[in-house]
This record gives C-alpha cells, sequence and structure tokens, in this order.
C-alpha cells in the first residue's frame, strides 16, 4: 500500500545521506519534497501541513545540524513524526494510549458492532475476525448478520462462520435488524458465548436511514467495540466515511481492508488525526487469516524502507509447524535433505503469504523493488514447484539424481510445466544440497570463522575469503 510513499521519500533521504552536513536551507529543500509526497500519496492536507511542521521544528535545531549523522538524525525525526500521525505514542480523543488489536476487557458476551458502507468487505471481515478470535485467542464466538437489505447477506456470513469453525446465529426471516440483534444477544447469554460479532448492513453511500438503524442498534446491544471497515483503495473517500460514522454513531477503531492492493497509503496516514480513532487492524488479502494488528511504528518503518521484520517473525510464529520445523532442522544438519523435505518447506512458505508481502518486510528492500519486479516473484511460482514435486514417485523425490531426460518430460507433462522448470527446480536444490552439506562440515566453529564466503563455491578451502 505504501510502495509510491516509500519510494518518494528513501529518495529524498538518499540525497540527504550523500552530503556530510546539513544546512537549514538542505532541510527546507528535503521538507518540501517530503511534503509533496505526502500529498501524491493522498494524505489530507492538515495532517501533512501538521507532519512537517512537527519535522521542522525538531530538524532545524543544532542537535541535528551538528550531529555526527545529521540525515540519519532527520530520518529518525520523519520516523517519530509518523509513527504519531499513524496514532502511536500519543492518547486518541478519550484521553487514552491505544494498544494493537481488538480490546475484549469486558464481561462475556463482548459485543462487536461491526459498521461501513456496503463494498467496504464488512461481511468478511466479521468472518476473519471471528477466525482470529477462536484460534489465536481461544474464544467462543458467535456472528450474526443484521443485514435484511443485500440478498444472501445473511447466507454469505453463514458460509463464512462455517469456514472460521465458529457458530453463526440461525435465520429468520422477517426480523428487522434490531430484532436480530436483540436475539443474539440472548443467544450469546444463554449459552454463554465469550464474543458476539454483529454484521450489520451497509449503503452505497452515507444517508439518514443508514445511521439511524447503526445508532438504534449500538443503543440497544451496547457493543465494547464498534469496529469502523474502510477499503483503503477509496483513499480521501474513506476518511471522510469515517469522520462521518464516527460523528453520527462513534467508533472505537477502524478496520482498513485491501492495504494489499495498490491504494497510496494517505487514507491511513489520515484517519487517526482526522477522526481521533484508532486502526486497529489490516486486512491483507482474500483469505479468512489475512488479518493483522496495526501497530504504528512498524508501519512508518515499512514506508521509510526499514522493514519489519517483527511482524514478520510473528508471522512465521504463528504458520509455521514447529514440530516439522525441528524434525527438518535435524534432517538438514545429517545432509539428508530431499525433494520431500523441500515441498515441505515450500508450503510452509505458502503459508505465510505472498512472497512480495513478506519481502516487504525486510530492511532496504524497496532500492531491490526494480529487480525483484524482473524476477517475476510471486506464489504461482511456489505452487508450480509443489506441482512438479507431487508428479514425481517417492523414489524420484527421495533420490533425485535418478531423473534422466524421459522421466524429466514425464514429470514436466504430469506437473502442466516444462522441462526447463522442471531442471531450474533441481539446480535450486543442488545448490541447497551443496550449501547444507558445507554448512554440517564446517560445523558452528567453522561458520564463525568464514562467515557467508565458506558456503560459497570455493569457500572454506584455505584460500583468500570472498569476504
Amino acid at each position: 500500500m505504501f510502495e509510491a510513499l516509500s519510494g518518494k521519500l528513501n529518495g529524498v533521504f538518499d540525497r540527504l545521506r550523500r552530503r556530510g552536513a546539513l544546512s537549514e536551507a538542505d532541510v527546507s529543500e528535503a521538507l518540501r519534497e517530503v511534503r509533496i509526497a505526502l500529498l501524491e500519496a493522498d494524505v489530507a492536507l492538515p495532517v501533512v501541513k501538521d507532519i512537517v511542521n512537527k519535522v521542522r521544528e525538531r530538524s532545524v535545531g543544532q542537535e541535528v545540524i551538528r550531529s555526527v549523522s545529521p540525515a540519519q538524525q532527520v530520518i529518525k525525526i520523519v520516523n517519530d513524526c509518523l509513527v504519531e500521525a499513524l496514532g502511536g505514542g500519543a492518547p486518541g480523543t478519550d484521553g487514552v494510549e491505544h494498544v494493537p488489536g481488538l480490546s475484549l476487557n469486558a464481561a462475556p458476551p463482548v459485543a462487536i458492532l461491526m459498521i461501513g458502507l456496503q463494498g467496504s468487505g464488512k461481511t468478511t471481515t466479521s468472518g476473519k475476525i471471528a477466525l482470529r478470535l477462536r484460534t489465536r485467542d481461544r474464544k467462543k464466538v458467535l456472528l450474526a448478520s443484521l443485514d435484511v437489505q443485500r440478498p444472501a447477506a445473511q447466507l454469505q456470513l453463514e458460509t463464512l462462520a462455517k469456514q472460521a469453525g465458529v457458530t453463526s446465529l440461525p435465520i429468520v426471516k422477517g426480523q428487522s435488524p434490531l430484532e436480530i440483534a436483540a436475539r443474539a444477544m440472548q443467544v450469546a447469554r444463554g449459552e454463554l458465548y465469550d464474543v458476539v460479532i454483529l454484521d450489520t448492513a451497509g449503503r452505497l453511500s452515507i444517508d439518514e436511514e443508514l445511521m439511524a438503524e447503526v445508532a438504534a442498534v449500538k443503543a440497544a446491544t451496547k457493543p465494547h467495540e464498534s469496529l469502523l471497515v474502510v477499503d483503503a483503495m477509496t483513499g480521501q473517500d474513506a476518511v471522510n466515511t469515517a469522520r462521518s460514522f464516527n460523528e453520527r454513531v462513534g467508533v472505537t477503531g477502524i478496520v482498513m481492508t485491501r492495504v494489499d492492493g495498490d491504494a497510496r497509503g494517505g487514507a491511513a496516514l489520515s484517519m487517526r488525526a482526522v477522526t481521533g480513532a484508532p486502526i486497529k487492524l489490516l486486512g491483507a488479502g482474500e483469505k479468512l487469516d489475512a488479518l493483522e494488528d496495526f501497530h504504528p511504528d512498524r508501519i512508518a518503518g515499512r514506508i521509510l524502507g526499514m522493514g519489519d521484520i517483527v511482524s514478520l517473525v510473528e508471522r512465521a510464529a504463528e504458520t509455521i509447524d514447529k514440530a516439522e520445523a525441528e524434525k527438518l532442522a535435524a534432517k538438514m544438519q545429517k545432509g539428508q535433505f530431499d525433494l520431500e523435505d523441500y515441498a515441505a518447506q515450500l508450503k510452509q512458505i505458502n503459508k505465510m503469504g505472498s512472497l512480495s508481502g513478506i519481502l516487504g518486510m525486510l530492511p532496504g528492500i524497496g532500492k531491490l523493488k526494480s529487480q525483484l519486479e524482473g524476477a517475476n516473484l510471486d506464489n504461482s511460482i511456489l505452487k508450480r514447484q509443489a506441482a512438479i514435486i507431487g508428479s514425481m514417485t517417492p523414489k524420484e523425490r527421495r533420490s533425485p539424481e535418478i531423473l534422466k531426460a524421459s522421466r524429466k518430460r514425464r514429470i514436466a507433462l504430469g506437473s502442466g510445466t516444462t522441462v526447463q522448470e522442471v531442471n531450474r527446480l533441481l539446480k535450486q536444490f543442488d545448490d541447497m544440497s551443496v550449501m547444507m552439506k558445507r554448512m554440517n562440515k564446517l560445523g558452528q566453529k567453522g561458520l564463525m570463522r568464514g562467515g557467508l564466503g565458506a558456503l560459497l563455491p570455493g569457500g572454506g578451502g584455505g584460500g583468500k575469503r570472498p569476504f
């Protein structure tokens, strides 16, 4: 979502780094470019002015101009101001500094009211939150659709509930949203549910009927969380929607959907300042597990090209099977890694999401963006490689050296790929096998002495090390 903004800001900072010392004129010129970059990213004008003014006030002091690395000081100041704009380190309109994620600190059943315009992803997000609460927080969740406007909306939520492994409120035709909400709360109290997610109806645009309906449901159910779902792709329209809902109904948090698209990111930077409500969750895909906590400091790090290693590690911890990983590590140490293990590794990587999304969390990856685009990195490559391995016999997976021309043709035909792709996969596997054997031979001490150069062809042999 922030690629364009990140690229422009990093271009500004690269020019600053090339200068040994910075004058006030240098800082002012850089801030002018930062201002243009923020405006082009669709950040609201008052928010742009606030960020730029804060950076200017903190950057023109003598401690920056005379510091050992003035450019790094300016970058840190911009980072701090972005974190503040995104809602980090500062209390909201209620005077409370908000923590990432949902607040469930209330007596069960805790009601979560989902509101927003039609097409923003509200129903899908309800399913995502239900799955998250069931798997991560071990909560008993009830999903209830109050949408009697859109055809099949209640059936859609019922299907999502089955996919998430939670209960959906039985559909009773002819009931009003208020009656459905009251029945949902009654069932939740009677059957000891921890959380009730109430998915309200949306409209194509904000109107009086919509606001009155949402306000009535909120008054009747007294939800602990009122989450506004907005589409990041709508830019400043999302900010205007958030402002209207917050003024008329009141929201405790915002969920931004479609952040994996090519939105310019300005809505995220504007949302907290305009509404006072924090962004709590990010929807980063269509799958039910594609939901992330919103961390202002980590998002600021992504914008400035610093990566987000913490989120990457957290995602890996949630998706990777620990027992399988330990078993794989033990085989690698013994030099017994085969194509079946390689397929298992591909499956684990695929669970973590898109390759571009994973790489986007690595520091400095923005500068390699053009090369990465040329490499055509996407998850279809992993799927094709898994298909190739799946077309092999167990014996071929355990002993890939027996794969000759006729076998390769059969495998390519069976997997819907080409012989060239089969050869490419085998070459990658051979390279990995050689490196693992070298790691096993060197041991921990050898790796510490030789560094990465010891793993490269010709490394560790006593000649000059490449590094």
